[in-house]
């Protein structure tokens, strides 16, 4: 057999494996930090839902109006 196709066919195979890998790792990675990014935005999310109650139950009370004892029950659970 000629060995230059071997060493060329077993060359290609562990450059093809190892560039298989280190796309696996980048992608990894990137999942990651897309991860780091959705937590943040749901902590954002619940942080002005619990601010947005709070503005409506303050203006409730401000103009005295009855919803804001509601507004404060459902705040306070």
């Amino acid at each position: 057999m000629n060995y230059e196709m071997i060493f060329s066919f077993l060359g290609s195979a562990v450059g093809c494996v190892a560039g298989i890998l280190a796309s696996q790792k980048l992608t990894n990675y990137r999942l990651e930090q897309l991860e780091a990014k959705v937590a943040k935005h749901n902590n954002l999310v619940e942080r002005m839902t619990v601010s947005e109650l709070r503005i409506k139950m303050l203006e409730d009370r401000r103009k005295g109006e009855s919803g804001y004892k509601e507004r404060q029950a459902a705040y306070c659970e």
